[in-house]
């Protein structure tokens, strides 16, 4: 049997898109009252949603803390449409973490994007008050997903938030080399996990789910 509930709301952005977003909590004892954990899910276009991120999501409730899933625009039961760059999708972080912070209670969210999440997570968290930290499961860094996440990486990189990024060895769309590169100018504390020989797409799937969620458990222990 598990130890958390599930809830589906629908939250409306600035725009008018509404999203389709599942707040998971414990059944036991809340362990921080103030916190939640809002993920972001891997690139709308290739077909993420949050559905991907269920496993994480129930890990984190079931160890007490409340995690907060949704689907940006264009995905599933959310309504717009998606974009390429994930500009428009920043939005859509922002409005669900205003809504986490108003119906929640919830004065620290700990932001998790996976894949062409974590570019378009971190392109939102300086424009959040209440995000204390930011996880970036597999950023997206390497040359050619910078044709289209690009711009994103200046508003992370040179946020003064505590942030960690974690990645497989082995990830097809970033180098080690490269994740190091970029970290050197990064404002703020940051820190890296590597998991050793896993892929892009191996660390998406849910036999790592279990592993996200502990580093995830970690980077928000420290804020």
């Amino acid at each position: 049997m598990s130890n958390y509930t599930r809830e589906s709301h629908t939250v409306e952005t600035p725009d008018g898109v509404k999203l389709s977003t599942r707040v998971f909590k414990p059944k036991e004892e809340i362990k921080d009252n103030n916190l939640v954990i809002v993920l972001v899910h891997p690139y709308s276009v290739l077909g993420g949603c949050q559905a991907l991120l269920k496993g994480m999501a129930s890990g984190l409730a079931d160890k007490g803390y409340r995690a907060v899933t949704f689907d940006m625009r264009g995905v599933a039961g959310s309504t717009g449409s998606a974009s390429l760059t994930g500009f428009a999708e920043v939005k859509d972080v922002v409005a669900v973490c205003n809504w986490v912070s108003q119906n929640l209670s919830s004065d620290k969210i700990l932001l998790v994007g996976s894949s062409a999440g974590a570019p378009i997570a971190g392109s939102a968290v300086d424009q959040i008050e209440q995000v204390v930290g930011y996880v970036s499961l597999g950023y997206p860094f390497g040359m050619m997903a910078s044709i289209l996440f690009g711009r994103h990486h200046k508003a992370i990189l040179q946020s003064p938030k505590q942030k960690l990024f974690v990645m497989g060895t082995r990830d097809g769309f970033t180098s080690v080399k490269q994740l190091k590169n970029k970290l050197q100018s990064a404002a703020g504390r940051n820190e890296t996990h590597l998991i050793e020989g896993v892929s892009h797409f191996e660390m998406e799937g849910p036999a790592y789910d279990a592993q996200m969620e502990f580093r995830g458990r970690v980077g928000f222990h420290a804020v």
